[in-house]
């Protein structure tokens, strides 16, 4: 099957995800990296298994999810995109984390804003949205210190960009930890 025809899967896959259609989806997603598969094409299967990817975790698939994020990030890492591995290691991360598996995590969070910074094309809800997940994960662990100032990083970012919903967030989050920490305040973004 032609590139074309894989490409047109993967791209009706997403759009039967935002129609909330995953049973579609998955189909779609699974179908893509059969003929992904059977034709060798290493990139495109990465783009499906994280379509599928995806589809599971929306699903509450946690475990297969990660395997098919963990199979996509191992193709990723031969390809020229530090962008796109670093999302899809993001995304392994915050699967990682609501598993409760956060030593895991830490380490997903770590290399994935360790390419965001070193690129200057990062799209700054990207990086906002990788530091949030690392602030929440840093709560979990007991390291309020660590998670109060990513909250205020992440904050100052989805402030600048007009987010209301992730300043909010940044701010609850901030004023929650500043509670379990006994202080009378801690700095808002």
């Amino acid at each position: 099957m032609a590139d074309e025809s894989i490409e047109a899967l993967i791209r009706e896959g997403y759009q039967a995800r935002f129609e909330h259609r995953p049973a579609d989806a998955a189909a779609l997603f699974t179908r893509a990296v059969e003929l992904c598969r059977a034709a060798g094409q290493a990139l495109l299967l990465a783009r499906a298994l994280t379509g599928l990817g995806q589809i599971e975790r929306d699903l509450g698939n946690t475990a297969t999810a990660a395997g098919h994020y963990e199979e996509a990030i191992a193709i990723q890492r031969t390809a020229s995109s530090p962008l796109t591995l670093a999302h899809t290691v993001r995304h392994l991360g915050d699967i990682r984390r609501h598993r409760g598996e956060l030593k895991v995590a830490d380490a997903c969070y770590e290399e994935s804003l360790a390419i965001y910074r070193k690129q200057s094309e990062t799209p700054p809800l990207d990086l906002a949205n990788a530091i949030r997940g690392y602030a929440l994960l840093k709560a979990a662990a007991g390291n309020d210190g660590d998670s109060v100032m990513l909250w205020q990083e992440a904050g100052a970012l989805y402030e600048s960009l007009g987010i209301e919903a992730g300043v909010a967030e940044s701010k609850a989050q901030l004023a929650q930890l500043s509670a379990q920490r006994g202080q009378s305040s801690v700095p808002h973004p």
